[in-house]
């Protein structure tokens, strides 16, 4: 599966350290060892919280009575009891029969995500389970072992347990990874190799590394990175648009947004602004002109854009309680406890998953009208059909603006909720499930949609505030149409090959380049 981003090496020389404590991790955390190949570290304070937890399981597991997850069965089996001689190949067994997911492979940056929230959420101490499991997670991403996961087998409850058995599997020495040189390798191998030992299981152990809502975490942690520059990237389109199509930026204004007083409708209103100052081409028609007001792809982008930054506000609160969070069953407890809960259910990372793919549809749907907008001579202000150099004989962007409206529909598809499903299992003992893990990996494609989307309409944009020479674009505009020729992206002239001109734009969208240049001299738009 082509997902934006998602071929990217972590690189060297080494980021800092990221350490495990008590208090989580953040997503700036998660995103320097999963794309970043940030080492790992297991502080003193998770050490001591798992070795707690640990002796209150083992003096448990020494006891009469059952005890799920130690001494009985799982989900509908939970009623049978397990002989003490069988504990320690009931939870290998557990592992090897729940590593069956299927399909494409999950991108490398996601199953490391993945590895370091379980490790995550297992120091915290209230899993019962050996130092050495989670020395063991830390120590493959520390040697570049990515156990293989693929896409399907998830439905986000309990947790992300097939995903997460296949790195439980790995750890065992068992099943495929891949190396951090790309090479794919048997899991003892590349063990072996990395002078490490395959990790054998004690009771509790093979569930605490299969019960977590660590996928749909990881997926939503690379999720708010991304939007976060994809959301600048779609200021910086809509600005070019704004220009190109003679539009104003008196809509922007704080005294009109303060009327309104949404924060990310603010914040975006204020971007547009300093995007848009300076600019010769909107100064041209601020004066006897006999538009009275822009159309709404024009005039509403930042309440669009806005209500977009308000929801991805909303998704990071529900991520950053998440990467505080414990997540597993049963859980130790603090006075010895051990008690059965539905902690691992995904419905809170289902929920916001499904409601950014929702608010970033909107966003690919008024960039693709603008882009319409601009190639139409009927609605554009002048400018030539299909901003080609020579219309009849050129065809010049007609067919980006297909491109984006294919795009378009396919994020409105990706935008149905996952998470209004479920599909009972196990005997109907985990009779709803959250598909957590469905929401959150659509969410990646719908991300990497949009910023295809934001791409044509920079190319778009571009062409058109260069047709309005001899009138000058802003500043900060000026500067972004500048790089994006320097870097080639062809300009405007006789028809050419266009795909290649899609992907070199959307490189620069996914990497930053496009936002880092205009805030180079509007200022911070993230």
């Amino acid at each position: 599966m082509e997902i934006a981003r998602a071929t990217r090496r972590y690189a060297r020389p080494m980021p800092d350290p990221v350490v495990i404590g008590a208090a989580g991790l953040s997503i700036v955390d998660v995103v320097a060892v999963a794309r970043s190949g940030a080492p790992v570290v297991l502080g003193d304070e998770a050490v001591a919280a798992l070795e707690r937890s640990y002796a209150i399981t083992r003096d448990l597991i020494g006891r009469e009575g059952a005890v799920y997850g130690l001494s009985t069965g799982f989900g509908a089996l939970a009623d049978r009891s397990i002989d003490p001689t069988q504990r320690a190949a009931l939870q290998i067994g557990l592992i090897r029969s729940h590593a069956a997911t299927v399909g494409d492979e999950v991108e490398v940056e996601v199953v490391r995500a993945m590895t370091l929230l379980r490790a995550r959420s297992l120091a915290l101490g209230h899993s019962g389970i050996r130092v050495s499991v989670a020395e063991g997670l830390v120590a493959l991403l520390n040697h570049g072992i990515t156990p293989v996961v693929r896409e399907h087998g998830s439905l986000g409850c309990s947790g992300d347990l097939a995903p997460l058995a296949h790195v439980g599997l790995a750890l065992t020495g068992e099943g495929e990874v891949i190396t951090g040189d790309g090479d794919r390798r048997g899991a003892a191998e590349a063990l072996a190799g990395a002078g490490l030992a395959p990790l054998v299981l004690e009771a509790k152990e093979g569930l605490a590394l299969t019960n977590g809502t660590d996928g749909m975490l990881a997926n939503l942690c690379l999720a708010c990175h991304d939007v976060a520059d994809l959301l600048a990237a779609a200021e910086v389109a809509a600005a070019l648009s704004v220009e190109g199509l003679l539009g104003t930026d008196q809509a922007f204004l704080p005294e009109l947004m303060a009327l309104r007083p949404h924060p990310g409708q603010a914040t975006s209103a204020a971007h547009l602004l300093a995007l848009l100052q300076g600019s010769g081409i909107v100064a041209s028609h601020r004066q006897g002109h006999s538009r009275v007001q822009d159309a709404y792809s024009l005039r509403c982008a930042p309440q669009v854009l806005g209500a977009a930054r308000d929801t991805l506000d909303h998704v990071r609160a529900v991520v950053e309680r998440e990467l505080a969070s414990a997540i597993d069953n049963p859980v130790v407890l603090s006075d010895g406890r051990v008690a059965s809960c539905g902690n691992f259910h995904g419905a809170p990372l289902a929920y916001v998953a499904d409601f950014l793919a929702i608010a970033l549809a909107d966003v690919a749907s008024i960039a693709e009208r603008r882009v319409d907008r601009l190639l139409d001579p009927a609605r554009s202000a002048g400018l030539p059909a299909f901003l080609a150099a020579d219309p009849g004989v050129d065809s010049g962007l007609m067919l980006a603006q297909y491109t984006a409206a294919a795009l378009v529909a396919e994020c409105k598809r990706l935008a149905v909720p996952a998470s209004v499903d479920s599909i009972p299992t196990s005997a109907m003992q985990e009779d709803h499930v959250s598909m957590g893990w469905a929401a959150t990996r659509k969410l990646r494609r719908a991300i990497a949609d949009v910023a295809r989307v934001v791409a044509i309409e920079l190319m778009a944009g571009a062409r058109a505030v260069e047709l309005r020479a001899p009138l000058r674009a802003g500043p900060a505009t000026a500067a972004v149409i500048r790089s994006l020729r320097e870097a080639g992206v062809p300009g405007m002239g006789p028809d050419h090959y266009v795909a290649p001109e899609i992907d070199a734009t959307l490189a620069l969208v996914t990497s930053g380049a496009v936002v880092e240049w205009a805030e180079s001299v509007a200022g911070p738009l993230r």
